[in-house]
């Protein structure tokens, strides 16, 4: 005999699973008591939220589906922001939650909450399992759909009493998922591939647009060669960033209204938009219909949904990226267009970098770009939303590694828990996550997570005692009113609670401090948080 809490956890085996985040409750208990015999690694987080974090950060950082695990109610309910956060930025996620029993739904019994109708709108597909016989093409399914496509969460809600189902063996686990209606859309069209080079050919100011959905797919070295072979400039959003190295002669750098006044230009003067795998939301493209009036707009995403959906496509290609940019990169023709990209390479040189080293306090931007000289090129650096977020994403020099932040939902407290994720799935590469003091504080309870887990991720806390980026809005739109924004007062010593969970930290009061503790950080074998005091009037840009 098998019970169904056995066959979750070989499901999981079958499916190369090497890591689970989550957090144990009474409903869940039947999965975790089978867990205990498992080679399967679970990593304990101190709250829920953070599970889901750290699944995303495993999936981004791994190329595998992450797996986060809760109990019923609360527990579950707690996974909802981080689910919301890896569907806006089409993470793939598991998310199994333990359920009341199958007789008692409905009946508001203790912990019950209805987390498959909660989180419709913000998974790919939610299953509510009913009977232990399924849970194995349940399983296969919820993976294949986290991970074609466009990837995104799935969850699976699996009562208690299912947990405890016993069954006949053997356990059989299903070699591939059939699922009827859900066939994406691989091979871009012939034909609209064939317009988009015809466009590409005549157009005299192209530009590319690359999203995450680039990143997702892996396409780095097809959207490399498209760009090569067609000698089109480069701009991306802030989920594209990485997909080229920031020192490429073609790459312009992250457009929106955080981003590069030149990339903006460019795009701005453009005849001709190339969009991969990006969804031009607002704070990418402030007045998407004046940019579609001016130029023509190609539209590569492998969801349909997406295309035309914020701006009007007039070459609409849905297909996965990394194929489609493969074929036309061997078809493009290399036209002469020396003098658009003499134009856009002379707005990014006359660029001056925002930000110089001070005495008394830690300038954020002019630290970061030393931050990127001192860090390996294939480092990972994760940022967490505010001031800190848009500091790291226009300011740090991406060469070889990776960019995760929360871009669509913007939610704060994501990157320590995303960071630990993604340090577990590359524990030989460096990994600093960068927050500023109210993000920090929320997720600080994962120092503990960070170590028991043993994972040697490093932070960077930007000090300011305020919460910058709504701070600055109050400044810009409602005449200094400051309301709700000063932390000054209730900030707790970041250091003394770091040592406290016996982790190393140094305070920063100026960058030359910071530059001496950045060098001890990133030489530390185990995890180390550098707190750096900033002044609460820097700019964001």
């Amino acid at each position: 005999m098998i019970s169904g809490a056995e066959i979750m956890v070989r499901c999981l085996e079958a499916e190369g699973v090497d890591t689970l985040f989550g957090y144990p409750g009474a409903a869940i208990c039947p999965f975790y008591d089978k867990l205990y015999d498992s080679a399967l690694r679970h990593v304990l987080v101190r709250q829920e939220q953070h599970a889901a974090h750290a699944a995303s950060g495993y999936a981004r950082a791994s190329g595998k589906a992450g797996v986060c695990v809760a109990t019923s109610g609360p527990g579950a309910l707690n996974l909802i922001t981080g689910i919301a956060t890896a569907y806006m930025d089409s993470i793939p996620i598991i998310a199994i939650t333990g359920q009341i029993n199958l007789e008692q739904l409905g009946r508001d019994v203790f912990q019950e909450a209805d987390i498959t109708g909660a989180c419709e709108s913000i998974t790919k597909h939610s299953y509510l399992v009913k009977d232990a016989a399924d849970l194995p093409r349940i399983f296969k399914e919820a993976f294949h759909i986290a991970t074609t496509g466009r990837p995104g969460p799935v969850l699976i809600d699996v009562p208690i009493d299912v947990q405890q189902q016993e069954l006949p063996g053997p356990f059989i686990y299903p070699e591939k998922a059939e699922i009827l209606g859900y066939k994406p859309t691989t091979q871009g069209h012939p034909v609209q591939i064939k317009r988009a080079l015809a466009a590409i050919e005549q157009a005299e100011r192209p530009v590319i647009c690359c999203g995450g959905g680039v990143v997702l797919a892996g396409a780095r070295e097809e959207m490399t060669a498209f760009a090569t072979n067609s000698g089109i400039p480069i701009v991306s959003t802030m989920m594209g960033i990485g997909v080229m190295p920031m020192h490429s002669p073609v790459y312009l750098g992250m457009i929106g209204l955080y981003g590069r006044s030149y990339a903006n230009r460019a795009v701005r003067e453009a005849d001709l938009i190339i969009l991969c795998g990006a969804r031009v939301g607002d704070r990418a493209v402030a007045a998407p219909n004046q940019i579609a009036a001016q130029a023509k707009i190609i539209h590569i995403d492998i969801d349909p949904a997406e295309i035309g959906k914020n701006m009007r496509a007039d070459i609409p290609i849905v297909g996965d990226i990394r194929t489609i940019l493969h074929t036309m990169a061997e078809k493009v023709k290399k036209t002469d267009r020396s003098d658009w990209i003499e134009r856009v390479l002379g707005y990014k040189a006359a660029f001056v970098p925002h930000g110089t080293p001070r005495t008394d306090f830690v300038e954020p931007r002019s630290f970061i770009r030393r931050l990127s000289e001192m860090m390996q090129e294939d480092a990972i650096l994760v940022a967490d939303v505010g001031q800190s977020q848009i500091w790291a994403a226009i300011n740090f020099t991406q060469r070889e590694g990776r960019f995760l932040t929360s871009g669509g939902l913007g939610t704060m407290g994501y990157a320590i828990p995303a960071g630990i994720g993604a340090t577990i799935a590359k524990p030989r590469r460096q990994v600093v996550a960068v927050c500023g003091d109210g993000a920090f504080q929320m997720s600080m309870c994962e120092l503990g997570t960070l170590c028991q887990s043993h994972a040697g991720l490093k932070i960077i806390v930007f000090d300011n005692a305020r919460l910058g980026m709504v701070r600055e809005l109050q400044n810009m739109q409602y005449g200094g009113r400051h309301c709700g924004t000063y932390l000054g007062g209730g900030n707790p010593d970041f250091v003394a609670l770091c040592n406290a969970y016996g982790i190393p930290a140094r305070l920063a009061t100026s960058n030359a401090e910071a530059e001496r503790g950045a060098a001890e950080m990133l030489a530390a074998r185990g995890p180390f948080v550098l707190v750096c005091r900033t002044d609460p009037d820097t700019p964001t840009i």
